[in-house]
């Protein structure tokens, strides 16, 4: 099975821990700060991602049930990038609120 198409993933390569460019590094050439309207863009195209993928398993559940597709197979690979790409943001998501406590936290 072919995954590099799964276009959420691709979506937050700036965000990633593994990313292989840094986004912090990618500095404002004006004022010499990150751009955190970047990031913030990018999480945003995860979510709206992450939704077209549960709207569209949806839409493979409503047709498998109602008999217009006999396909399981079409069904579950719709679950499962849903699935995957849920993950995926719960888990950019966790990390991003445990940066922020970590930013709270820290005395001055």
């Amino acid at each position: 099975m072919d995954v590099t198409n799964i276009s959420a993933i691709n979506g937050l390569d700036s965000v990633s821990r593994y990313a292989t460019t840094n986004p912090i590094a990618d500095m404002n050439k004006s004022d010499g700060t990150a751009s955190f309207d970047s990031l913030l863009n990018s999480a945003m195209k995860l979510v709206r991602q992450t939704e077209q993928y549960s709207n569209a398993a949806e839409e493979q559940e409503i047709k498998y049930a109602t008999g217009e597709s006999d396909s399981l197979h079409d069904l579950m690979i719709a679950q499962q990038k849903a699935n995957v790409s849920l993950q995926y943001t719960v888990a950019v998501k966790n990390t991003v609120v445990e940066a922020y406590r970590t930013l709270m936290n820290m005395q001055f």
